[in-house]
């Protein structure tokens, strides 16, 4: 059900999307990129999970929308990361301590430290008491209430459009993502993200074979569908196959996620690039940084954006609340006139659909969070323009919609592929559908296979397939930030699978290679390798 604002002209889905590359290296003890995820459950994960449950504790009614991948799914219910995290957040208390007692006489940033100490802690109880280790629990917990839905995507984020000439490997990420969203949600999944809201006509029959009912296209992708839409962007488009497509409202999306022209860009808001990794005395840091040495990140940040100057200021945490709150106050009022003005247009309500990546609150916007939980109490409580929803919501209330077929496309840079499709990356589709190829002819030529031996050989190789297809590669490539990491992941997945098919091939299998990679790529553990067998 809606959340009940009788008179609402219009409707608004904030929808996040979570999502990190499978990152774990268990051959290693203390490995760079893996802290991609602790970060994240740190400063993104934790505190929305937190602010939710204020919200539900409060009686705030609310609604969003988030996808949580396979992959970080995954990772959040691995053992050996939910330790190593642990591990992680104690080194940070400890840190924070020590910084309480070297501050002690410089009361700006002595209060920040405290701050710091404060929220390590809170994560700490939060992760390891109220959760057990386990934070998925967390979320499939406030999704039975019926305030959050949680979508799935591709199952290692692959995108979908380069991927179309094999139509066999795009059926598997779909069916291999639902398997698992079954698995960590206990129900099917409803909806879906496509990985960089990537769509192709045609997709949509793979999506409604795995009674997907809904999934997000960027704006263009409605605006230039195969039939002009009667409302833009502010009413889904049903496919032919009945899967509803969902555009993106440019206007509430850029005054968030851009850094220049949106929220996130406010001189008070805490500075991302200033660290005390980088800041402090080496061999005071070192304990904390990385084990070889290197300076890193610890998220323990004391200054404020403070303007386009080399100089920054302190950061106050109670300043950057208030303007936090302020632009929650903005964008609230924002979009009631924006339905104000469109529902004097439309037969029914907008929906204005507000997607963003889901890591932008908190890790790289630190008062996201906290803006998202302003937002969500002002729209309760101090106004009646706007109604909260979740797009099941929406299609339960307005089953019938324009049927028209969404045109391809991507989000990024001009929007239509060219951020995983040009001169740095690809080099890599030749041996991705190479490799698609290849998995299919063995899941037919061994789709009756009973030996133990082989069938994990088999599903092995789907395992590496799905790892080497994550678009997270082919993004960091042309994005140029750990170019040497993704480059060596996708030729580690694609040359584990093709000396896995030939061992499968030339009856050689070899089971100290097959069991060390599956020790290091273990995710999917109930994967099964048919998934890629010519059916429907």
């Amino acid at each position: 059900m809606l959340q009940g604002k009788d008179n609402a002209k219009g409707l608004l889905c904030l929808v996040l999307h979570a999502h990190l590359p499978f990152v774990r290296h268990p051959e290693y003890e203390d490995f760079l990129e893996e802290d991609w995820l602790y970060e994240a459950i740190t400063e993104t994960y934790i505190p929305i999970l937190d602010m939710m449950n204020g919200l539900l504790r409060d009686g705030v009614d609310f609604r969003l929308t988030m996808s949580m991948t396979p992959p970080l799914v995954a990772m959040l219910q691995d053992e050996l990361l939910q330790q190593r995290y642990v591990r992680h957040l104690d080194l940070l208390i400890e840190l924070s301590e020590k910084e309480i007692i070297r501050t002690q006489f410089m009361p700006e940033f002595n209060a920040l430290a405290h701050m710091y100490l404060r929220k390590f802690r809170r994560c700490r109880e939060v992760f390891v008491d109220h959760y057990h280790r386990n934070i998925v629990t967390g979320f499939r917990a406030v999704q039975d209430t019926g305030k959050l839905e949680i979508v799935t995507c591709g199952a290692t984020h692959g995108f979908l459009p380069l991927m179309e000439i094999n139509r066999n490997a795009v059926r598997a990420q779909v069916a291999v993502a639902c398997q698992a969203y079954e698995e960590a949600f206990g129900r099917s999944p409803r909806g879906i993200w496509n990985g960089e809201c990537g769509y192709y006509p045609g997709l949509d029959e793979v999506l409604a074979r795995n009674n997907i009912r809904f999934f997000f296209v960027d704006t263009h992708g409605i605006l230039h569908a195969d039939r002009r839409p009667r409302y833009g962007v502010f009413a889904p488009l049903y496919c032919p196959t009945g899967v509803a497509a969902f555009g993106r409202d440019v206007e509430s999306s850029k005054s968030v996620w851009s850094a220049e022209e949106g929220y996130p860009g406010d001189y008070n808001y805490r500075e991302f690039y200033r660290d005390i990794g980088f800041d402090l005395d080496y061999d005071y840091i070192r304990p904390y940084i990385h084990e070889s040495g290197l300076r890193i990140n610890t998220g323990i940040k004391y200054y404020r954006i403070t303007g386009p100057t080399a100089h920054k200021e302190p950061y106050n945490e109670q300043r950057a609340l208030q303007v936090a709150a302020s632009h929650a106050g903005n964008f609230m009022f924002n979009r009631e006139k924006q339905v104000e003005f469109l529902a004097s247009l439309m037969d029914r309500q907008p929906i204005i659909v507000s997607p963003y990546d889901a890591e932008l609150f908190g890790h790289w916007w630190y008062e996201g969070p906290e803006f998202l939980n302003f937002l969500f109490r002002k729209i309760h409580h101090d106004q009646n323009t706007l109604d909260l929803c979740t797009p099941s919501e929406y299609l339960a209330k307005y089953p019938r919609n324009q049927v028209a077929t969404p045109s391809m496309s991507s989000w990024g840079h001009k929007g239509y592929a060219e951020v995983w499709l040009e001169g740095s990356n690809d080099w890599i589709y030749r041996h991705l559908h190479k490799a698609a190829d290849r998995m299919v002819e063995l899941a037919n030529a061994y789709r009756n296979e009973s030996d133990p031996l082989r069938v994990r050989a088999l599903n092995q190789c789907a395992r590496e397939l799905l790892l080497a297809q994550s678009s997270d590669w082919a993004f960091i490539m042309k994005t140029r930030t750990m170019v040497e990491y993704a480059v060596k992941r996708t030729k580690d997945h694609v040359t584990r699978f093709t000396d896995l098919y030939f061992m499968i091939r030339e009856n050689r299998i070899d089971p100290g290679f097959l069991g060390d990679i599956e020790w290091k790529d273990n995710i999917f553990p109930n994967i099964d390798f048919r998934v890629y067998a010519d059916g429907d």
